[in-house]
């Protein structure tokens, strides 16, 4: 006897509302910008990497390469050891 197994619908997921989701492809803005450099002295581009409770934000996230994840970070942490960059919001 043949056994008949019935398959569940599948679902296209969707927002609620009833739109898409659109997904644009992640790149790493210093591997697309040369001339953009990472350094520890220069607070205003590495803030851009921190959430607003001053967390680095996660490559998964920025879109950045695992090279360049890697050295922000390490930039962050030099910046914050001389007071450029705040370690958490209450020492703003």
């Amino acid at each position: 006897m043949a056994e008949i197994v019935a398959k569940r619908p599948t679902r296209k997921r969707r927002r609620p509302g009833g739109r898409r989701m659109f997904n644009r492809p992640k790149v790493c803005r210093f591997c697309a910008d040369a001339t953009l450099l990472l350094d520890y002295k220069d607070p205003k581009t590495l803030r851009i990497f921190l959430t607003e409770r001053c967390k680095i934000i996660p490559r998964r996230i920025s879109g950045n390469c695992a090279k360049h994840q890697r050295r922000l970070t390490v930039e962050i942490k030099r910046s914050r050891q001389i007071a450029l960059l705040p370690f958490t919001t209450a020492h703003q």
